[in-house]
């Protein structure tokens, strides 16, 4: 077992405690909500039991591998690999991550998924990416179309995985102007 998956079993673990129920306890809950769509049923879950978003994640994320047969304890969630990714020389960015996090979590449903060395965001196709690029610098990638660059949206090169971005070295950057961008990007990926 990798210290990621231990990482994730001590927090699922944490979980039960927290909340005073177990796992499938959760999972049948989920089910019953009605909740479809993954970002349906961690709202639920911080909703009705008062969870955290990184807890919600990972018992959605739990729920989901269930369902698809997929050992739940053998990958990781999505929390556990933002910690990962936000780990040793990186884990002074984490504060820009969640700043940006808990503000996109205003805007709607979307998904979480984790990759190796930063976070896809996306509804019907991914809005926006947000990673560490530096020791320095955490890096926000944009999809939109039809907007003009300035010296701090960056156009990307054509055939990138985004065509902006925006590097932020400070949580006082996650401003209007900012989550404008990322409002436009999330409204046309949905």
């Amino acid at each position: 077992m990798t210290d990621l998956d231990k990482a994730y079993a001590t927090q699922l673990a944490n979980i039960e405690k927290r909340s005073g129920k177990r796992l499938e306890e959760l999972v049948r809950l989920l089910d019953a909500s009605g909740a479809q769509k993954f970002g349906e049923r961690r709202d639920y879950l911080k909703r009705e039991l008062g969870m955290g978003h990184g807890d919600a994640n990972a018992v959605v994320a739990y729920a989901a591998q269930k369902a698809a047969g997929t050992p739940p304890a053998g990958s990781a969630s999505p929390a556990a690999a933002v910690d990962e990714i936000y780990s040793g020389k990186k884990a002074h960015l984490r504060p820009l991550h969640d700043a940006l996090i808990a503000k996109i979590d205003g805007f709607g449903d979307y998904e979480i998924a984790p990759k190796k060395g930063y976070v896809s965001l996306r509804r019907k196709k991914q809005f926006a990416m947000i990673g560490p690029a530096t020791q320095s610098r955490v890096d926000v990638g944009l999809n939109m179309k039809g907007v003009t660059p300035t010296a701090r949206l960056v156009a990307e090169a054509p055939g990138k995985m985004c065509n902006y971005k925006v590097a932020l070295s400070n949580p006082k950057e996650v401003d209007a102007e900012l989550l404008g961008w990322i409002r436009q990007a999330y409204d046309s990926a949905g």
